[in-house]
């Protein structure tokens, strides 16, 4: 009787697999889940709701990373309850009738994917990593659909412990409480994923570029400290030109990828080295971050006479208040007190088709 049980079982287990290796054949499995991730937004330009945001965004242990304590009582007490005005005000200025650009783009990547996806295929849901909709909303709503797996794609092109590590650690939070936990593969960067690049070079072929003096690359800054920590071998920061190729080493440094993706993009372009620089946006604090920092390089083409410059923001699939408003924004006014005269930004990703369609390509990729 035993014996039959297991043979019985055996066949079950094989006609499964079969299945699922068959693609003509009918399911008995579900659907595989998409969950798209970007950092987040404040729900409304306001004091209360920037304020939740920075709270939630800047307590996460992986952003400020510091002992608990310290950091609740440094975010809680400080940082929060003192920038939340200055920065609702920003956001008002990037406040569009759609609400959160970043979260705007968001939306409509979410619901044009499924134009290259097979909606009988795949489910697809967003999350933020910080505030609405959430990570564990998004997720209960692909688990209440019975998927079979769940490709967890950040929307984060450079790997960082601050940004996509986050992400993939509150993933596995979320789903360790689980009973029943689907299969999960986690999308770590795709900084040089070539349909991207083509797009962010197609949207600078809208400028005339031989008309600028110089072209910078200028993407989220980390603190070296954290650069340092997800070095395993000490390897950062150990020569002054060590972000400026990918190996065993650093391949998963968020510095190097950033110089690949610019050198990626430089290349689909043809630009000389001498025509381009990559340089670190966003200091916070007083501590040495990534460098060279963007005000500084803005600093130094001023005095050497540039008058017109052009911005590349590719560490941001959708344009947000780092883009908007710090480059298009404060580094203008900046420079203009340098002496320059304009700054122009390439626009992001945003909802650009061809990159919806590489979005859609990246995931039929996972298997």
């Amino acid at each position: 009787m035993i014996a039959k049980n297991t043979t019985s079982q055996k066949s079950s287990s094989s006609e499964l697999i079969a299945q699922k290796n068959n693609p003509m054949a009918d399911r008995h499995y579900g659907k595989k889940g998409v969950l798209l991730v970007n950092l987040g937004t404040p729900d409304a330009p306001t004091y209360g709701a920037v304020y939740r945001y920075l709270q939630e965004f800047l307590t996460d242990g992986r952003v400020i990373d510091i002992p608990f304590v310290p950091r609740q009582m440094l975010v809680r007490g400080i940082i929060a309850p003192f920038r939340s005005n200055s920065s609702a005000k920003l956001y008002k200025e990037l406040w569009t009738e759609n609400g959160s650009p970043l979260k705007y783009y968001g939306e409509v990547l979410a619901e044009k994917i499924t134009e290259h996806l097979d909606p009988d295929v795949y489910h697809v849901e967003l999350a933020m990593r910080y505030q609405s909709p959430s990570i564990k909303s998004a997720i209960k709503k692909l688990m209440d659909a019975a998927v079979s797996e769940i490709i967890v794609f950040p929307l984060f092109p450079q790997y960082a412990s601050a940004t996509t590590g986050s992400v993939h650690q509150e993933v596995m939070e979320i789903l360790a409480k689980e009973q029943e936990i689907p299969a999960v593969r986690m999308i770590n960067s795709y900084y040089d994923y070539a349909p991207m690049i083509k797009v962010f070079a197609e949207n600078a072929k809208q400028f005339d570029l031989d008309s600028y003096d110089f072209i910078f690359f200028s993407y989220h800054g980390l603190p070296q400290r954290q650069l340092k920590k997800a070095s395993r071998c000490d390897y950062c920061l150990s020569k002054p030109d060590c972000c400026q190729s990918l190996s065993i080493k650093n391949q998963f440094c968020y510095s190097a990828q950033c110089h690949a993706t610019t050198r990626a993009i430089a290349a689909e372009l043809g630009l000389s080295e001498d025509r381009y620089v990559t340089s670190f946006q966003s200091r916070l604090g007083f501590d040495d971050w990534a460098k060279p920092y963007t005000i500084d390089v803005l600093k130094e083409r001023a005095k050497m006479g540039d008058k017109r410059l052009l911005c590349f923001s590719p560490a941001f699939v959708a344009d947000c208040l780092e883009t908007i408003v710090e480059i298009g924004t404060e580094y203008q006014e900046e420079f203009e007190e340098l002496g320059g005269e304009h700054i122009d930004l390439v626009p992001s990703l945003n909802d650009n088709p061809e990159w919806i369609k590489a979005v859609a390509d990246l995931v039929k990729a996972q298997g």
